[in-house]
């Protein structure tokens, strides 16, 4: 109950324009592997353009609405996302669910087989295969270089960005987290 009140708290002080507080309210958690991450005093809109399931149908991030997002880009040839998804499987783990989710998107030319393979090689059982053919929604979101993580809010904006690979699982990442999703307070 008290995490949905502060959910809804969130909520309001974001219509009123408060993103900016929220992100002060957040600097004390940029420790650590987390200090890289930038937080947006306003809200981006995430891609609309649609990705590829496993079994080859379409999604889009807005199948996420109403969750908190970590929407991580990736390939099967970057060695830094081969280190990351360990940490991004743990987070999922530690928080996924109704209000919390790890999104992995394979951007460029990644075959389903080597996503395949490349998760099993590593261990990684429960995140998304999703495809972004054509680093269509990359491209869109500014996405440059990999791996890159962004969050995104329960509406389905961008209020954080980080640029190459991070222990997703550290206390730093989870308070960080646990803290957004508190609205911003420690």
């Amino acid at each position: 109950m008290i995490r949905g009140l502060r959910l809804a708290v969130l909520y309001l002080a974001a219509s009123l324009g408060a993103n900016a507080a929220v992100a002060q309210d957040l600097s004390a958690y940029l420790t650590g592997e987390m200090r890289g991450l930038v937080i947006h005093a306003t809200p981006v809109a995430a891609s609309s353009l649609p990705y590829l399931h496993v079994d080859e149908t379409e999604g889009t991030l807005s199948d996420y609405a109403g969750r908190y997002v970590v929407l991580n880009f990736w390939a099967t040839w970057c060695a830094p996302c081969r280190e990351e998804m360990p940490s991004l499987q743990n987070l999922q783990n530690a928080l996924g669910g109704e209000d919390f989710a790890v999104v992995t998107l394979a951007t460029g030319r990644n075959p389903p087989q080597a996503i395949r393979r490349f998760f099993e090689e590593i261990g990684v059982e429960t995140l998304t295969q999703y495809r972004d053919i054509n680093q269509q929604i990359a491209r869109e979101m500014g996405v440059f270089g990999l791996p890159i993580t962004v969050i995104l809010n329960p509406e389905g904006q961008e209020v954080a960005r980080l640029r190459g690979d991070a222990h997703w699982d550290s206390p730093e990442a989870l308070a960080l987290i646990e803290a957004l999703m508190a609205g911003g307070e420690g």
